[in-house]
């Protein structure tokens, strides 16, 4: 079944809200508010001023955890200070969801190539999830995006470890490729099973580098902006932007293809659409 993804290229927060709008759909409850925090030093990032129109009209609740490797999120007091420096703090409440143990555990027989996700037990607080994502490269996935942010954005410190390592923390680096870019497909069908479909994502195509908001020291963008995206479906959304940057006329593109397409990113998209995530056919409506 195709889906519904919404785009322009006016990258404006009053935009993310308009193109929200057109969703007409409402997260219930209590709203979790995954944002990547942006490491330190990186100069990508998607600052809280551009989401908080956003995050203000959902009235939600920002929510991070932390990282499997060295830097200034690795551990809850540095994460936690980093949050305040980067403004997250001064601008909406905040939830470190793994800042401590034990994780919340989420079962999925059905995965391809792990059968469990670890997560920070503090989601258990949230009925529903907005998933705002800043689209870029990344030095393992090959891309990040909402895909990206359901699983290893969500996922604990040991959890981000076992999917990396296809299920075997040890192997964080060393893991076969592609059994790792499934894991992340089968941590993101965990997720959405959770909120039982409560999200809705958001993915902002701009200063898009090849390098991940998780790198201290990225290389600046290698293109031009393209826009705002929003949609119901993660699957969809993802394979969009990808889209879009195929279709880009643009002479940075080949170097961001070239890094998307050497870690085979797509198939991050490809093995989420066979897990049930969501739908790689979708109609793309263009919003002035």
């Amino acid at each position: 079944m195709s889906a519904t993804v919404y785009f322009s290229r006016t990258i404006t927060p009053k935009k993310v809200l308009e193109l929200y709008s057109l969703l007409k759909k409402t997260l219930p409850g209590s709203v979790a508010v995954k944002v990547h925090s942006g490491e330190k030093g990186n100069q990508n990032f998607l600052r809280p001023e551009f989401w908080k129109p956003m995050i203000d009209h959902v009235q939600g609740t920002v929510v991070e955890a932390n990282t499997a490797y060295a830097g200034e999120r690795n551990t809850t007091e540095k994460h936690r200070k980093l949050i305040v420096y980067h403004g997250w703090s001064k601008c909406f409440p905040t939830d470190l969801l793994d800042e401590e143990g034990p994780d919340l555990e989420l079962s999925m027989p059905d995965g391809k190539v792990i059968q469990k996700n670890y997560v920070g037990k503090n989601i258990a607080r949230y009925d529903s999830m907005l998933v705002l994502s800043h689209f870029k490269g990344h030095p393992m996935g090959g891309y990040g995006g909402a895909l990206k942010q359901l699983s290893i954005g969500v996922a604990s410190s040991f959890g981000k470890a076992y999917i990396h390592g296809a299920g075997v923390p040890e192997h964080i680096w060393t893991a076969d490729h592609d059994a790792f870019l499934e894991s992340m497909a089968d941590a993101a069908g965990s997720v959405i099973r959770y909120f039982n479909g409560n999200l809705v994502y958001v993915n902002v195509m701009k200063n898009m580098s090849v390098d991940c908001d998780c790198c201290a020291v990225a290389e600046d963008p290698c293109m031009k902006d393209i826009g705002i995206l929003v949609s119901t479906d993660p699957v969809a959304i993802d394979q969009a932007c990808i889209d879009l940057v195929n279709a880009s006329d643009d002479p940075g593109r080949d170097h961001l293809l070239e890094r998307i397409n050497s870690r085979n990113g797509v198939h991050t998209i490809e093995a989420a659409e066979a897990q049930g995530c969501g739908s790689r056919g979708y109609t793309l409506i263009e919003i002035v």
